[in-house]
């Protein structure tokens, strides 16, 4: 029998709650990656609900890249405290400054990359052996061959050809010494199962994800939105228009999307009607074939 709608969210909130609370139990420190998106948003959201009506029994880790959108560490700090979390947070800035990785300069250069260092960095500093994470296997082929429990080596490397089996939802975090998972609790949720959710449960978010004006540019076909620390390429200009996102990163590769929907239900709409991912507008991503694939294989999440 075909599950009703509020049936299939019922399921998908069920199984996310599992999935956290079984890496609370497997694991001596776990830790959830926050970055102010609506996946995250869930996620924590989800947490919550998880150990109800006691406190996350765990950390939130924000790995700032210096490029992050202003409404969005605004956004985090509100957020953080409604959910009376623990909030980490560590910086690119830092990372550079300590001399581990170079800044990229010129037009296009971006931090997205080098986020990976400070991450495990991050995991190393708190001996964290669980990240949580509120990717989803149907935002990009190389997600899509994530299990639920996703293991890393002690240098923080993914082999997608080395996956533990998952079935009946046993999930296996036996590790060596210095190795860890990521665990992706929405894992079979999708874009448009997250915003249906985000309308059940009223969820906050920030700004971003509606209809507003902003200053833009145009590069690559993407509509980048503009801040003063972004060189442009001859022949760019800054442009103000009407736009909304669908996904946030680092400013300099998150692309938004002209867009009247200002509301969650119209944003809802526009999603089932849409034929494009939300990473489609992810300049990171438009690298090589298999970018997103080499990057989680360095650490990336």
């Amino acid at each position: 029998m075909r599950l009703k709608h509020s049936d299939t969210l019922n399921e998908l909130e069920s199984e996310s709650i599992y999935v956290i609370r079984e890496t609370a139990a497997q694991f001596d420190k776990p830790v959830m990656m926050f970055s102010g998106g609506k996946d995250s948003i869930c996620m924590a959201h989800l947490a919550k609900k998880a150990f109800y009506p006691g406190r996350i029994p765990f950390p939130l880790l924000h790995v700032d890249t210096g490029h992050n959108f202003p409404e969005t560490l605004e956004f985090r700090d509100r957020f953080i405290e409604e959910l009376n979390a623990k909030l980490i947070v560590r910086s690119v800035q830092d990372t550079i400054d300590q001399g581990k990785i170079s800044d990229e300069v010129g037009p296009g250069a971006g931090r997205n990359g080098l986020q990976t260092v400070t991450l495990l960095d991050a995991l190393r500093e708190f001996r964290f052996d669980a990240a949580l994470g509120g990717a989803r296997r149907d935002e990009e082929k190389a997600r899509a061959k994530e299990r639920f429990f996703s293991h890393r080596d002690a240098f923080g490397q993914w082999d997608p050809k080395n996956q533990r089996p998952e079935l009946w939802h046993l999930f296996n975090g036996r590790k060596k010494s210095g190795e860890h998972f990521r665990v992706f609790p929405i894992s079979n949720w999708t874009e448009l199962d997250v915003w249906n959710y985000i309308r059940r449960e009223k969820i906050n978010l920030p700004n971003l994800y509606f209809s507003h004006e902003r200053y833009v540019v145009i590069r690559d076909g993407l509509i980048l939105g503009w801040a003063p620390f972004m060189d442009l390429f001859p022949g760019e200009e800054v442009q103000r228009r009407k736009v909304r996102f669908r996904t946030i990163g680092d400013m300099t590769c998150t692309g938004a999307v002209e867009s009247p929907a200002a509301s969650i239900d119209d944003i809802v709409a526009e999603v089932a009607a849409t034929r494009t991912t939300e990473r489609s507008a992810r300049a990171d991503d438009k690298v090589s074939e298999s970018s997103m694939e080499d990057r989680k294989k360095q650490g990336y999440f």
